[in-house]
């Protein structure tokens, strides 16, 4: 057809003149091709948090790794977690994680220094700062809460005022340094002690000086405490019941919620409608996660893997990005369903400790190769669970057991930095799905295929205009995951009938 020939025609010079004025362009980098479905919650408050622990990441950084926008353009990761939704960021403090040869034990190097930077790097894209005392030096949870190597051996008394002038001196260099406080918890998972303190009484003294302290701060910044195990229904309701008992002064009761060990959802939210109808607390989810995949990409075992943890009744989702962002987006509504607005929000833990050098694929001398260089990386910049110095701490577990993240396949990006496709469930539990499916061919997002589309992905390559994350997927004409000048031939084919246009003109 005579039609045929003039497009024909046109798409042919258009194609010669981007070989001939972007000589080398850059590759642009298409999204992932995942389609992620999220459904809306109705969101009792505003102020419903949408938030994530990041403590590991400035550890992560220092040995190298880069975070990426899903489209593949490098930034930071604070910026990349705002625009994706996230409105407060969680961090952890250890009063010394260090031997006395100053090695660090892991896990970050979570010490005030790294708190500081995370919260004024939160707080320059708009994010609150929820700061969790460890009041250890390495890490507390319902195993193990032991007191900081320069608090032990004191009486209880002294130790209240070491936590008290603590916890207030490290509040008021972290505002100092620009973060925006807007909670404190007063110990991480503190079900069975805290800061070396196990007797009810002690413990109730020390949860007190803590609040003291944050009051003494600033008495708008909310105050949590943080236990776990809320599959254990009557324990959870004990802990309500004996903070009231003791007159703690606290605003927000926390749990965490991992689904292959914590129970069902509807368990979960009755445990904080107690609190929240006895009591009138605010209630949250202080750490939940979930795999992307079984996959394990820098040679240490994970929390859940092919062998572990990975199935059970309340295990419901995939093992996908859209089954990450299912689970995020269930417990959230969990929590939203507590009564009469006392839900206040849901933090995911560690969604960004991925591997510092991707073993996947690797075998023989090349994985032993990437491992080595992973442990070096891990020793060096902490920025694995533990190191082999924790032993100075924690001899029995850390130890021995000290390697790279537990957890990087249930990161919110891939092995190379790159933003998931599930990151968006943090933006669209608000605003609902956003439509994912694209006319392939569409660079423009007019809706048709036409040499505009072409001239689109000239000016991309020529870096004179940028394309929407859904233009770069349509750009991506060929579907082999990048935007070049063989995309511009794909769109001309088609567009001349020089191939089926099924080949093309499809939905992604």
């Amino acid at each position: 057809m005579k039609l045929h020939g003039i497009i024909s025609a046109v798409c042919a010079a258009a194609l010669l003149a981007c070989s001939a004025v972007f000589p080398g362009a850059a590759n642009a980098t298409a999204p992932y091709k995942d389609s992620i479905e999220v459904e809306k919650i109705e969101f009792q408050r505003e102020d419903f948090i949408r938030g994530m622990d990041v403590s590991s990441v400035i550890s992560l950084e220092n040995a190298g790794v880069t975070f990426k926008t899903e489209t593949g353009e490098t930034g930071d990761i604070f910026k990349i977690l705002s625009d994706s939704g996230v409105n407060y960021i969680r961090v952890r403090v250890w009063n010394d994680p260090y031997d006395s040869s100053g090695n660090g034990y892991g896990g970050g190097n979570s010490d005030l220094d790294k708190a500081k930077q995370i919260g004024r790097r939160a707080a320059q894209n708009g994010m609150k700062l929820l700061v969790d005392f460890h009041y250890s030096d390495f890490w507390a949870d319902p195993s193990k809460q032991k007191e900081p190597k320069a608090w032990a051996g004191i009486s209880a008394a002294q130790k209240r005022t070491r936590l008290y002038n603590y916890t207030l001196n490290s509040l008021q260099e972290l505002r100092t340094a620009g973060a925006d406080i807007g909670m404190v918890q007063i110990g991480n998972e503190t079900t069975s002690g805290i800061a070396g303190a196990y007797t009810n009484s002690e413990r109730a003294a020390l949860y007190k000086k803590g609040a003291e302290a944050v009051r003494a701060f600033d008495s708008s910044v909310k105050v949590a405490l943080h236990f776990t195990d809320p599959q254990n229904t009557s324990t959870m309701q004990w802990f309500a019941d004996y903070l009231a008992q003791y007159n703690v002064d606290y605003d927000v009761f926390a749990t965490s919620y991992y689904p292959c060990w914590h129970g069902s959802l509807s368990n979960l939210t009755a445990v904080l409608n107690y609190v929240a109808d006895t009591y009138g607390k605010e209630t949250m989810v202080a750490e939940t996660s979930y795999p992307y995949t079984l996959e394990d990409t820098d040679g240490h075992g994970n929390t859940i893997s092919y062998w572990n943890n990975n199935s059970g009744d309340n295990m419901l989702w995939d093992f996908t990005p859209q089954g990450q962002a299912d689970e995020v987006r269930a417990v959230m509504n969990a929590v939203n369903n507590v009564h009469r607005g006392k839900g206040l929000g849901v933090f995911y833990w560690e969604g960004a400790w991925i591997t510092v050098g991707d073993i996947t694929g690797k075998s023989g001398s090349a994985y032993t190769a990437q491992w080595n260089s992973n442990h070096l990386l891990w020793e060096q910049y902490g920025c694995g669970w533990a190191s082999s110095y924790s032993a100075d701490y924690d001899p029995d577990d850390a130890g021995q057991y000290y390697g790279g993240s537990a957890v990087d396949n249930q990161a919110f990006f891939d092995a190379q930095g790159r933003a998931l496709p599930s990151l968006r469930v943090f933006r669209n539990v608000c605003a609902g799905s956003v439509t994912d499916t694209v006319l392939t061919g569409d660079a423009d997002r007019d809706g048709r295929v036409c040499v505009n589309d072409i001239t689109a992905i000239q000016r991309l390559l020529a870096e004179v205009e940028p394309l929407s994350p859904q233009g770069l997927l349509a750009a991506d004409a060929d579907r082999d995951g990048t935007v070049t000048v063989f995309d511009i031939t794909a769109i001309q084919r088609f567009l001349t009938e020089y191939d089926d246009p099924y080949s093309i003109n499809a939905y992604y």
